[in-house]
Formats: C-alpha cells, structure tokens, sequence
C-alpha cells in the first residue's frame, strides 16, 4: 500500500514540474503576429511589385509593395525564393503591437512560374508607388 501512495506522490510531483515549465513557456509571447496569403500572381515594375493575393474569404485583392522597402537588410520587405516543389508563392504580412512591420513574399525563382506576370509597358501604374509607409490589405 505504501508503494502505491509513494508512485501516486511521484506521478503528482513529476507532472507539476511539468505544469510550471509548460505555464512559464507561455509568459514569453511574441509581440508580432502575421497574416499569410496566398499569391496568385505577381508583377514586377521598376518601382515595386503589385501582389495579386487571395483573401481569407477567397476573393482577389491587391497590394503595391514598394521596391525600396526589400533593397537593404532589415528593411520592410524581404524575399525567400522557393526551388521546384509543391509549394506555392506566398506573402506573409508581419504586424508588431497592432501596427505593420514588415512583408515577406515566397516566390519561385523561375521567373516563368505562371505565378509571374508582365506589366504591358504602355501601363502607367506609378502613382501606386509615390508615398507608400503602409500596406494596404483587404482581409
């Protein structure tokens, strides 16, 4: 009988100190969350990149991300390019305390992914890049 109250004393001790390592892991939240959106398709202009992107309901959206923002390290936007696979393009928008931070956009490399478009040249779009400090997502 001793034994028994001894195991059931052990289990109970061995399973708080994994209660109290699990409940501190929790106290250490990020500050940023994220957004991630499919890319349907992508065009790249001498100013930026328009991001054809599904919403969370599955309608299309776009989005103007500037080209300065992905030019320095540490900058607004970055870029993972994907090799061959399954994976599809993608763009993940960061927020830190309720505010943007940042983007970073997956895409294929091979610039003849039918993820990747062309702007016609007789197209004016650049009066979507003058003045860009956020982005301007439709969830």
């Amino acid at each position: 009988m001793k034994r028994i109250v001894l195991l059931i004393v052990l289990a109970a001790m061995s399973q708080g100190v994994f209660l109290f390592a699990q409940r501190a892991s929790f106290t250490n939240e990020s500050e940023y969350y994220f957004f991630n959106f499919s890319i349907e398709r992508i065009y790249s202009h001498r100013l930026g990149f328009v991001v054809i992107y599904r919403t969370v309901s599955g309608q299309l959206a776009r989005t103007h991300l500037p080209r300065e923002w992905f030019a320095a390290t540490g900058g607004r936007g970055a870029i993972a390019y994907l090799r061959s696979g399954r994976e599809w393009p993608s763009m993940s928008v960061f927020y830190r305390d309720g505010e943007f931070s940042h983007v970073l956009l997956r895409l294929r490399s091979n610039r003849a992914h039918q993820t990747w478009g062309v702007i016609p040249l007789h197209v004016n779009i650049d009066q979507y890049f003058q003045d860009l400090d956020n982005i301007s997502i439709q969830f």
